[in-house]
């Protein structure tokens, strides 16, 4: 089988400068550089000035269908009055998909993080292509929520949800999976973006008996290069002698990003010799009690700024207490920073030991300082990831994860079922 026959189709849900979209869309470049035929189809505003890239929400129309979508996704959480203010998806409505030219077209379908109205499940119930599921959260194998935090229910079916504030087994989080195990079809291959994720897919009721297997979440390595920390420093407008522990995300206040963690290690440095930045959707009341001198860059959506604040860096903290994988530490050990985390989830898979970085205890606030402290006090912390930063384009690169998702591919698209069906159409 030859490249030029593969012709994939990703469903990517929410703006492409998100997180996990991020990483779904490397993996897109680097199928093309590969010479696969690969197109997005996203309900993102914005498309990247991509011509490969498909949004549903190019017009107004689009939009306001987009925006009812939404709407409608998560009217039935408007009857749990006491549940968490956490991310909680029904995947009850969505965009019919299979009536777009590129889904035709496409011979492998390939979801990612497909929620907030873009997926409704029942679309996926007469696909005749291969599917794979990249789990980038934990969504796909639970009855809603995106991050089950201490709660291990979806392992049985959920139910009396904690997150909805629910005692009743029937709840609606107990709906959405047993409709997820009725839907969803068991050819289905999951693919987790950590051994952590894998894991937990297996354990879970709904993907229990499905072909699971793990290939690491990707960066473009060429855009994430060490950049001279002066320099860095000087463009970006930091002047300081002291140590710059850097701290970011998408949405750093999210409730698995662990920057309650983070705050609370603050008491175990000294201000006198660190200076914090932080970059991301943030909580700036939250920034105005600590007694350290700060920065704050606000949301970064473009590469180059985001190589510039990982490389002025002396240190990248990363205390979530929950990651489906952890794709700005490899951006930071990318551009020359050791990376400080929890030596928990998906993070286990990036950070080595006091190789690249240090994984402090879960979820031990001042182990979190001890490993800023063990990492500033190397004479050249950037000794610390020289030497990994020759392995991050293999096991990181999208080119090397390209590869894997190429063969696996190729494999679904040589079983018989899906062959006879491709001739056919």
């Amino acid at each position: 089988m030859t490249l030029s026959q593969i012709k994939v189709l990703h469903l990517i849900g929410g703006e492409l400068t998100g997180g996990a979209a991020r990483g779904a869309y490397a993996l897109h470049k680097g199928l093309e550089k590969r010479g696969v035929h690969s197109r997005v189809l996203t309900d993102s505003n914005n498309t990247l000035s991509d011509p490969s890239v498909i949004s549903v929400a190019k017009d107004g129309s689009g939009k306001f269908k987009r925006l009812l979508r939404q709407q409608l996704d998560s009217f039935f959480l408007r009857f749990y009055r006491k549940r968490k203010k956490n991310i909680f998806s029904v995947g009850l409505s969505g965009y019919d998909f299979r009536k777009t030219d590129a889904y035709k077209e496409a011979t492998v379908l390939h979801l990612h993080w497909v929620n907030n109205g873009f997926l409704n499940i029942n679309h996926l119930r007469n696909v005749n292509k291969p599917i794979i599921w990249t789990l980038r959260d934990m969504w796909p194998l639970t009855g809603g929520c995106h991050y089950s935090l201490d709660c291990n229910q979806y392992s049985s079916g959920c139910g009396s949800c904690p997150q909805l504030g629910s005692k009743f087994k029937f709840d609606l989080s107990w709906f959405v999976s047993k409709r997820k195990s009725k839907l969803l079809p068991r050819s289905i291959k999951i693919v987790g973006i950590s051994h952590w994720i894998s894991e937990l897919a297996k354990e879970s009721s709904l993907f229990n008996g499905f072909d699971i297997r793990t290939i690491s979440n990707c960066i473009d390595t060429d855009e994430f290069l060490p950049i001279n920390k002066s320099v860095a420093r000087s463009i970006l407008g930091i002047s300081t002698d002291k140590k710059i522990i850097l701290v970011g995300a998408t949405s750093v206040d999210d409730f698995y990003k662990g920057f309650d963690k983070f705050l609370d290690s603050l008491p175990h440095l000294d201000k006198n010799q660190f200076h914090l930045c932080f970059f991301g959707n943030i909580d700036q009341s939250k920034l105005s009690e600590i007694e350290f001198t700060y920065t704050s860059f606000g949301f970064l959506n473009d590469k180059y700024s985001l190589r510039l604040v990982y490389s002025a860096a002396d240190v990248f903290v990363a205390p979530s207490t929950m990651e489906a994988f952890g794709k700005t530490q490899v951006e930071a050990l990318s551009c020359g920073t050791p990376v400080v985390c929890f030596d928990a989830t998906g993070p286990k898979d990036i950070v080595q030991h006091q190789v690249n970085g240090y994984r402090a205890k879960p979820f031990d606030s001042e182990d979190l300082a001890i490993g800023v402290r063990w990492v500033c006090s190397n004479v050249n912390p950037f000794d610390l990831v020289e030497v990994s930063n020759i392995k991050i384009p293999s096991l990181f690169g999208n080119l090397a994860i390209a590869d894997q998702y190429i063969q696996l591919y190729k494999d679904l698209m040589e079983d018989s079922r899906y062959t006879n069906r491709h001739l056919e159409d």
